[in-house]
């Protein structure tokens, strides 16, 4: 292991109650690294952290710290500390005897604690509050108290669950502020939780992004935001114009209707793609249509404070969002630039549903707990194990769950451009793709049907690998 690799998280996976929360997680943290691990609510990023601290243990795959398994040691022969959201301070405790809690227990002597317990609060600037009860403290007052009791005793890496939470937006900003300073002063490593894409943005050197239990993504700030690697790390991080194209050639995407020069390679030649574009990179004007690459109307303009936001509907019907620090009316005509740079390319990672299914007949076919009509397929008898597809525009969705062949959950919700791409959860990484021009939110229970003439049947050997589900990554 190399010396600079404070932590290292191989093959790690946690299975609770028969649903896999982590699903084979490998990550190297570096010493001194302030890491991030982001992701949406139920994606792991707290279960991680607590394989980290301790507080659980794997059922597959290793911790190891400074190139020692740790898997098995329990929290408080770890060296490193955790800072809760809840901040688990003790009320009958005033601030310094909080703060000096640990170091009592390991029977230091009075003036070393005094000494350390000061020089602490000074860095999370509560001096002056030692005789406190911390029970009359404000929110962000208690969250620094908590981080020096943590500090206190020196950690080699200091993990955060989500400690700015509970604050309100100023206190969190002031905190994030702070937080990245005692970084800096400090020199450990810091772990830290949130589902808060601005916060990762701000504090990180490197960001995890995480969903489904896996990692989308590694990565700097800067990287993550400007060259995500997949749909959902772009529409989970920023605004993002996110749209179906198609990689003419090196250097060349088709998108809305028209060519664009890029500066993407390697992707092949008319070959299926996803582009993202940054609503700020996007350059708009009411002059000299001509040279413009696309044309529209601007259907809506909001003041977000800083810029402005406005949809505009090109004249192909796509939809795209502009931000820009002058307001165009509705109504408007416009024009739209996107420079090459500013068109980031990304690999489709599949075109259709594929999926392991089981013939309960000759004209009806189980995947996924399910059973759909199918058109009867020569060769193909009940029992048998085929390969079923069907394309994301041929599921049709139902506000009745009884009126489907399998019931879901609407997951991932992608706007692209002229229409809706969700991803509907059957269980946890396991999900069927739509393509709609309906509109429906996350978190709607659907029914989900296919026309057996829309499914393609395909017998398997046992040498055969069809995929079980579609993953989360699409």
């Amino acid at each position: 292991m190399e010396k600079d690799i404070i932590i290292r998280l191989d093959h790690l996976s946690k299975t609770y109650d028969d649903v896999k929360v982590l699903d084979d997680v490998s990550l190297d943290i570096r010493r001194g690294e302030f890491v991030t691990l982001l992701g949406p609510s139920g994606c792991g990023k707290t279960t991680l952290l607590r394989l980290i601290a301790g507080f659980a243990t794997p059922t597959s795959g290793c911790v190891y710290m400074e190139g020692e398994d740790i898997s098995g040691v329990p929290p408080f022969k770890r060296p490193l500390n955790t800072v809760f959201q809840r901040y688990a301070l003790f009320p009958h405790l005033d601030v310094y005897d909080n703060v000096a809690f640990g170091l009592k227990l390991q029977k230091l002597p009075s003036e070393v604690i005094d000494e350390k317990v000061r020089k602490v609060l000074k860095l999370v600037s509560m001096t002056g509050y030692e005789d406190r009860d911390v029970d009359s403290l404000s929110g962000g007052q208690q969250q620094r108290v908590a981080i020096a009791r943590a500090i206190v005793n020196q950690p080699k890496v200091l993990l955060l669950d989500e400690p700015l939470a509970a604050l309100d937006l100023k206190m969190r900003k002031d905190m994030q502020i702070e937080l990245k300073e005692m970084h800096r002063e400090l020199g450990i490593t810091f772990i830290y939780v949130t589902h808060d894409q601005e916060e990762a943005l701000t504090l990180s050197d490197t960001i995890v992004v995480l969903n489904d239990g896996h990692i989308q993504q590694i990565g700097t700030p800067t990287d993550i935001y400007n060259e995500p690697q997949n749909p959902f790390v772009a529409d989970f991080i920023g605004e993002s114009n996110i749209l179906d194209a198609v990689m003419v050639h090196d250097r060349l995407v088709r998108f809305a209707g028209h060519e664009f020069e890029c500066v993407d390679e390697g992707f092949g030649e008319n070959n299926p793609v996803d582009v993202v574009i940054r609503p700020e990179d996007i350059y708009i004007m009411n002059t000299r249509l001509e040279v413009a690459q696309l044309t529209g109307t601007v259907k809506s303009c909001i003041f977000k404070g800083v810029h402005y936001e406005m949809f505009v509907e090109t004249g192909d019907g796509y939809e795209l969002m502009v931000q820009d620090y002058n307001a165009f009316e509705p109504g408007s005509q416009v024009g739209l630039i996107v420079k090459p740079q500013d068109i980031q390319v990304m690999h489709k990672d599949c075109t259709a549903n594929v999926f392991e299914g089981e013939m309960k007949a000759e004209d009806k076919v189980q995947i996924l707990g399910g059973v759909f009509d199918c058109l009867p397929v020569e060769g193909v008898k009940a029992g048998d194990k085929v390969r079923v597809e069907f394309a994301f525009d041929k599921v049709d969705l139902r506000d009745e769950a009884s009126e489907g062949s399998l019931e879901g959950t609407v997951g991932l919700l992608l706007y692209k451009g002229d229409h809706y791409h969700l991803g509907i959860t059957i269980s946890r990484g396991c999900y069927i793709y739509v393509d709609t021009n309906d509109i429906w939110d996350k978190n709607d229970l659907v029914g989900i049907r296919v026309a057996p003439e829309d499914i393609k049947i395909t017998p398997v050997t046992e040498t055969d690998s069809a995929a079980p589900a579609s993953s989360g990554n699409d």
